[in-house]
């Protein structure tokens, strides 16, 4: 194995999630390959100055401003740096580094995610809606800059490993695979009832509760197929999707001559981040190993888009374009958030998303003005017809569209 030579200089955006925390755990198991610049997170003072005193972090920022006092308490002697609000954020992003890990969740990442990637960064992206707001300004950002862009949700990483890009034509599709959530198997009216807290039970992976309750809606591999639109600069024609419930195949790619490549490995964040950690050698995980005799078998099946509408609207939006795609993320947070507060029902998210894509009009977009214009109007819009539906169920949040 090629080790890696000096050490590389990280920042976190993102730190206290589940994926800012993986990373992390790699990154103390290895400290002389790594030195931490800067952490960032959202509003979890506490854990984010434990993270800074153990790594040594140069910089650590929270979002939220009214979690200054208690960052501040929380650092005090250590000498670690601290700030902050939003523009302490974006300080982390500019913080001297080689590689960056932009895992902040939601639409909140796409700025100091598009900070690293002017700065010529690598940047290991765990930030889907970067992509799916912004996919063309920010590829065209990446490439301006000589930023190297590497995927870490495992499908994208897993497409990553086996797909040649030097002989693109040579390539026929390239296939997401999709646990299919906890509700995989369950009717749309048996879903209607379904709780935060099971929504949230994933059967393979441990995640944050807003991608946890994507994945139960599907939503969250509908974002995958537009993220992999821009990162592979495949049509959406050309990008499948299949339910693999076992979680082990992790993505494959189609060749014309009948290969088909995966990548396969046990249900661990910490593989994938691993692999663009190390990029471009390796390193070693302590993930469990794939025995592939003790699973015995791998069960493959088509998604159903009735059952789970996330998907059409999804392919939907990638195929309008324009705003459309920033439309569906703005509606589905605002939906989400919701339904984690108890406001909304589980199969209103998906009405809801539906909704305010038929009330915002598709418009081009050319400048990030635009992309946070559409945005705030996307999330007002569904704001609405959830404070008008909710409690009323999806009929009345559908009722709503047409006053609008």
């Amino acid at each position: 194995m090629v080790t890696i030579g000096s050490p590389r200089r990280i920042s976190v955006l993102g730190s206290t999630g589940s994926v800012g925390s993986n990373t992390l755990d790699l990154v103390e198991r290895h400290p002389d390959r790594f030195v931490v610049s800067a952490l960032a997170a959202g509003s979890n003072a506490v854990a984010l100055a434990e993270q800074a005193r153990r790594t040594r972090a140069g910089f650590a920022a929270v979002a939220d401003p009214t979690a200054w006092n208690d960052l501040k308490a929380a650092l005090s002697g250590s000498g670690i740096e601290a700030a902050a609000g939003p523009q302490a954020v974006e300080e982390a992003a500019r913080r001297d580094a080689d590689w960056t890990m932009a895992a902040i969740v939601g639409a909140a990442g796409l700025e100091p995610t598009l900070t690293a990637v002017r700065l010529g960064r690598v940047v290991a992206l765990a930030n889907k809606e970067s992509l799916v707001c912004a996919g063309h300004l920010f590829a065209a950002e990446a490439r301006a800059a000589g930023a190297t862009i590497l995927p870490v949700d495992s499908e994208h990483n897993a497409i990553f490993q086996v797909f040649d890009s030097g002989r693109r034509d040579g390539i026929e599709k390239i296939i997401l695979t999709a646990s299919g959530g906890p509700f995989r198997t369950l009717s749309r009216e048996a879903m209607a009832s379904k709780t935060l807290e099971q929504a949230v039970a994933h059967p393979n992976w441990s995640m944050g509760v807003k991608i946890s309750i994507d994945s139960a809606t599907m939503m969250n591999k509908g974002l995958e197929l537009i993220e992999a639109h821009h990162l592979f600069a495949m049509p959406e024609d050309r990008i499948d999707i299949v339910v693999h419930p076992q979680s082990v195949v992790h993505s494959l790619v189609a060749y014309v001559d009948g290969s088909v490549l995966a990548q396969l490995g046990s249900p661990d964040m910490r593989t994938p981040i691993a692999y663009a950690l190390a990029w471009p050698d390796r390193m070693p995980a302590p993930t469990p190993r794939l025995d592939l005799a003790a699973l015995g078998q791998l069960s493959f099946e088509a998604p159903d888009p009735d059952r789970f509408p996330a998907l059409r609207l999804a392919r939907d939006a990638l195929r309008a374009g324009g705003s459309a795609p920033i439309v569906l993320n703005a509606a589905n947070e605002v939906a989400v958030a919701a339904f984690a507060a108890r406001r909304l029902g589980f199969t209103d998210i998906a009405t809801v998303v539906e909704a305010v894509l038929d009330v915002v009009p598709v418009t081009a977009v050319h400048d990030l003005d635009t992309v946070f214009e559409v945005d705030r109007q996307a999330r007002e819009v569904a704001a609405r017809l959830i404070a008008r539906g909710a409690g009323g169920g999806a009929g009345r949040v559908a009722s709503t569209t047409a006053a609008d």
